[in-house]
């Protein structure tokens, strides 16, 4: 095991980490952080999961069949419906406003899309915590 790295992020060569409460997303590369972004999660009788996960599919462009076919660029799902995608509500960024995805806009959505697909699912970590 490397020295003063976690069991969760040495093995990973990109993580997402998304702070919930502070409404960001800061992408870790080789453990040396390259972006922080603000993000919209969950708004209010919504949801957005905690916990650590590996980006299931990509999508370089996924329309949502449970709200009203919305658009969702460079869409990353790390858990069932749950993704991180690009959106046009940029005004909404930084505070809580998603049904549970994790929002970006859509040029940071199209470089971490990009990021995944570079280093490979298998070396990439999502991590979401309060």
């Amino acid at each position: 095991m490397l020295l003063g790295a976690t069991g969760q992020g040495w093995a990973a060569g990109l993580v997402a980490r998304i702070d919930i409460s502070n409404q960001t997303m800061t992408v870790s590369k080789q453990g040396r952080v390259i972006y922080t972004w603000r993000v919209s999660t969950a708004r209010k009788g919504y949801w957005t999961p905690r916990g650590t996960y590996r980006p299931t599919r990509l999508h370089r462009m996924w329309y949502s069949r449970k709200y009203d076919m919305s658009p969702m660029p460079y869409s990353v799902f790390f858990r069932g419906g749950y993704a991180i995608h690009g959106t046009g509500y940029v005004k909404q960024l930084g505070r809580p406003a998603s049904h549970g995805c994790v929002r970006l806009a859509t040029g940071n959505a199209a470089l971490f899309y990009s990021l995944v697909k570079q280093v490979g699912r298998k070396n990439t970590r999502i991590v979401l915590v309060n």
